[in-house]
């Protein structure tokens, strides 16, 4: 299963578009369209690795093995060159700068993954259809997640040893399996690397925070006549945290809000956008929200002030002393998380004939990562005239309810004084593979086989931090005085129950002893563990001569066994903050045999053909199909088309999540016929469904290739594609699951919303098979390579520059419940997610290269876009707003583009070759748009003014990276 493509990626053009994306070492020679040639050029890359040269090519997305393959799906090749040029601290930072991936996950963006334990995780996606539907491989391999989720961490993949990347965009589940949909992203590492290596990096931003820094060593051996060949690596990686978003531009107040002064009649737009806005229900002393002493609210001791309200309309308001109220909790959220990683890698492989090797591999990579969620807001705090803080430090707020008659009041506050609560989650992951593989003649014709079974096992340890147990908060928060001292109301009925009183009035803090107390010995916390085991045998070879060539076959099987398990104590399972961890448990199957041909029925023209027959353990036989073509009818062009039929079936989170709760808040409308309106907080609880089915996909794509004779270096490529998923997986959101029910009355949702009397308690999420989700677009990719001499003989050097653009026309998704959603050219908001992504995306790589200096600059960015395709922008004169056409006062939000700039230099000494490299990242320091997240959710004001996702909000970086070579 080697889907490898046995050039070095330096000479490996665009293997089935362009050229090498800006890769430096990109041979003119590959004018041969998509074609990786093996007479390409054999310079060494930039780091001064030896050229490998071979006979025979595999591209990532086709099972078939022969000279010179060109197959019909498009893949863009990442060289090693292009990847030391960036000296990425991560490699899917480099990765997920390609236009075709949108929507993946950085340890940056799921920092707020706390009950989930998604936090501190690397992923891709590709088409911004979510990171499940991108198959990630390990030289053609697939690797053990590292959550329930089924993401795998690019984290573990051993970068230093990696030689290339392929990522396929479009639907290759006929060649590989399950998860498909969008594509694959392989990562291929340099197996016959011989030599020692060793690199170190550190990066810095401008404002001097978030260091971060890297060590690596590879070493390759050859030994027993060359017959034994081991590969050995090893990486440690340390980022420094930014524990607040401490960024000038996220001291704005921006946010998105429903409008006060809204009604169906008068022409006010029903969302605003902008800034001023701020929460009304909360301060971080405590703020009291009704009454006759509504609008008082705590300082420090004795202290205390009364709010200005703007316009007010839960939990949002306009104008008044919005800096009061965001103070304490805007920009909580970690900026950058505390990352800490270590990977050893081996592979040892022994040639028992010239034609039969036998390899093991071996892989451990721990990660350990801790970050902050949000200074969490709490409302509906009652505090009783009686307590004793409130009686000690604010007498004259007891002599006001003395006057009033008024025995409680209540308060929201955000907790001042109370560290933030968080989680720390140590991961550890190991990869065991054993395997063979070798070459025969059959029939006159060269085939190849390859069989190989892996063990993968993710062990993790999740943990939060600073998570109140719910019930000591409430017996600690009720403090009276008995006999002179403060104590808990209830240890005068029990007074051996250690119960702590804490003060929650004020901006003092609590004591230490009253957080250890509500804290308790120990926070939530869970091990599980992850295994995955395939175990796989593929043939490849020729059949017999067609007028085009050789018509080849490649046939395989597969099996592959998934599995949850774990331990959670059980007073662990309910009663907390955040966690309230469940054991997931569950398992299933896959026994899987795929048969591919390739058929070059004459010359220019090529037909390859896919098709895979599925047997799911929970959900029973599904069958995949690919179609085809490539037609050259001139060396200058040539066009190519594919059509396919994939399936993803759900991972093990969907199917057996024993359900993770987690405190929300919803906004309920006004005149919802529900107990109580407003803003509610809840506790969300997500659960399994192991009733879904494997979604389908139908895919086609079609694209030209030009090559024009008279331009060489030149390489031009555009492909359209059409991707229609059915039965597509997914959640409805918590604040979906309220518009569902009681703006658009559909009763099966009203169910999933639980009230205690007038008290929201929870409300119930699960994955279903919803109707369809459809995307469309098209991808142009353009290089273009030559010697600076072609122009005057007395200029030195060599030139290349490459273009790739993506265009989001439609990402569709229907629920079959509501109403349709496009998510394409969404930037931000509430829309913002798993699937939005900007309409055009843009990546222009430009290197120049002169002994022994090599100069790389790289322009990035997206266009303007949305908050929502179907909202209608306007500040008066607004028709009546509804759930799917919201109207809103600023419907545009700025694109963004970035400039990055590296230069490198070989140095020759101290008995072998060093690279030594400088990085400028975001050259020009621009800051990022801001944009209105909200309304719902208490995290809001804590999170990041923009989207994360889509903007740089760390600003300007440096990076110096060194690597010698002995």
């Amino acid at each position: 299963m080697a889907s490898t493509i046995a050039v070095r990626p330096t000479h490996a053009a665009q293997v089935t578009a362009t050229a090498a994306v800006g890769d430096p070492a990109a041979s003119a020679a590959t004018q041969d369209s998509e074609t990786v040639a093996p007479q390409a050029t054999t310079e060494p890359t930039a780091d001064g690795d030896a050229p490998v040269s071979a006979d025979e090519v595999t591209v990532t997305g086709t099972r078939i093995v022969r000279d010179g393959y060109s197959a019909p799906t498009p893949v863009t090749v990442l060289g090693r060159a292009e990847i030391a040029a960036q000296a990425p601290a991560n490699i899917a930072d480099f990765v997920n700068q390609l236009p075709a991936i949108a929507g993946s996950g950085t340890s940056g963006t799921s920092s707020g993954g706390l009950s989930n334990a998604g936090a501190g995780i690397n992923s891709i996606s590709l088409r911004g259809l979510g990171a499940g539907r991108t198959l990630v491989l390990l030289d053609g391999q697939r690797s053990v997640a590292s959550s329930v989720g089924g993401l795998v961490d690019i984290n573990t993949i051993p970068q230093d040893l990696v030689e290339r990347v392929e990522v396929v965009t479009g639907g290759a589940s006929a060649a590989y399996g399950s998860d498909a949909v969008g594509g694959v992203v392989n990562f291929i590492l340099d197996k016959s690397f011989k030599g020692l290596r060793i690199g170190t990096d550190q990066g810095i931003s401008s404002r001097g925070d978030g260091r971060n820094y890297k060590f690596t060593a590879s070493a390759g051996l050859s030994l027993a006549d060359d017959r034994l060949h081991i590969l050995l690596n090893g990486e440690y990686f340390k980022q420094e945290p930014v524990d607040t978003i401490d960024r000038d531009w996220n001291r704005s107040g921006y946010f998105q809000i429903n409008n006060p002064a809204y009604t169906a009649t008068n022409g006010e737009p029903q969302r605003l956008v902008g800034s001023g806005f701020g929460p009304s229900g909360y301060t971080s002393g405590g703020l009291i929200g009704s009454g006759p002493l509504r609008g008082t609210y705590f300082l420090g001791a004795g202290q205390t002030a009364r709010l200005t309200y703007g316009a007010t309309l839960s939990p949002w308001m306009v104008g008044g002393d919005t800096q009061t109220t965001l103070d304490g909790h805007i920009g909580t959220n970690s900026l950058i998380p505390d990352d800490r990683r270590i990977g050893l890698f081996n592979r040892t492989a022994f040639d028992i004939t010239p034609d039969i090797t036998v390899y093991g591999q071996l892989a451990y990579n721990r990660s350990d990562s801790s970050s902050f969620y949000q200074q969490t807001p709490s409302t509906g705090v009652v505090i009783q005239r009686d307590n004793a803080y409130l009686n000690q430090q604010y007498p004259s707020v007891v002599a006001e309810m003395l006057a009033s008659g008024v025995n409680s009041f209540t308060m929201g506050t955000s907790n001042a004084g109370f560290p933030v609560p968080g989680s720390s989650i140590r991961r550890e992951v190991y990869r065991l593979v054993g395997g063979a593989e070798g070459k025969f003649e059959l029939l006159g014709k060269r085939w190849t086989w390859n069989g190989y079974y892996q063990h993968g096992v993710t062990k993790s340890h999740e943990e939060l931090t600073n998570t109140w147990n719910n019930a000591r908060m409430a017996l600690a928060q009720d403090a009276v005085v008995s006999n002179g001292q403060i104590v808990c109301r209830s240890t005068l009925t029990d007074p051996t129950n250690g119960c702590v009183p804490i003060d929650r009035i004020g901006t003092d803090g609590p004591s230490a002893a009253a957080l250890n107390y509500i804290y308790t010995d120990d926070q939530p916390q869970r091990d599980q563990t992850i295994k995955q085991d395939v175990a796989a045998a593929t043939v490849s070879g020729g059949l017999f001569d067609l007028p085009g060539g050789a018509a080849a076959v490649a046939a395989g099987l597969e099996y592959r066994k998934e599995q949850i398990n774990g331990t959670v104590d059980a007073v662990y399972n309910t009663g907390w903050l955040y966690g309230n961890f469940l054991v997931n448990r569950g398992e299933y199957t896959v026994k899987e045999g795929f048969v591919e041909v390739d058929l070059p029925l004459f010359t220019g023209f090529n037909l390859n053909a896919a098709g895979r027959y599925t047997d799911y353990s929970t959900s029973g036989a599904v069958q995949t199909w690919k179609v085809g073509a490539t037609f050259q009818p001139i060396d200058d062009i040539r066009f190519r088309g594919t059509i396919s039929h994939d399936i993803r079936a759900p991972n093990l989170q969907e199917l057996f999540a024993a359900g993770t709760a987690r405190t929300n808040t919803v906004i309920i409308p006004a005149n919802a016929n529900a107990w109580a309106t407003g803003s509610l907080q809840f506790v969300q609880n997500q659960i399994g469904n192991r009733d879904l089915r494997p979604e389908v996909a139908d895919t086609w794509t079609v694209g030209t290739v030009v090559t024009p004779s008279f331009l060489p270096g030149f390489s031009a490529s555009f492909d359209y594609y059409d991707i229609k998923i059915d039965k597509a997986i997914g959640n409805v959101t918590a604040q979906d699951t309220v518009d569902l029910c009681y703006s658009l009355a559909i009763a099966e949702y009203c169910a999933n919303i639980q009230f205690t009397g007038s008290t929201l308690t929870s409300i119930l999420l699960r994955p279903i098979n919803f109707a369809t989700q459809r995307e469309k677009g098209f991808d142009i990719e353009a290089s273009y390579r030559f010697d600076l001499s072609a122009i005057a003989e007395t200029l030195p050097g060599k030139f290349s520059l490459h273009g790739a653009v993506t265009h989001y026309i439609e990402n569709v998704i229907d629920n079959g419940i509501s109403f349709p959603i496009d998510y394409a050219g969404v930037n931000g908001g509430s829309l913002a997610g798993t699937y939005s992504s900007p309409s055009w995306v843009y990546r222009i790589s430009a290197f120049y290269e002169v002994e022994p200096v090599t100069l790389n600059m790289v322009v990035r960015g997206f266009g303007s876009g949305v908050y929502g395709n179907d909202y209608i922008e306007c500040t008066s004169g607004c028709p009546a707003s509804t759930t799917q056409y919201r109207t809103i006062n600023d419907n545009n939000i700025d694109g963004a583009t970035y400039v990055d700039l590296s230069i490198g230099t070989k140095l020759k000494g101290l008995g072998g070759d060093t690279t030594l490299t400088f990085v400028v990242n975001n050259l020009l320091d621009r800051d990022p748009e801001l944009i209105g997240n909200g309304p719902d959710g208490n995290n809001v004001p804590a999170y990041a003014q923009t989207s994360r996702s889509n903007y740089d909000v760390i600003g300007r970086q440096f990076r110096i990276s060194a690597r010698a070579r002995f």
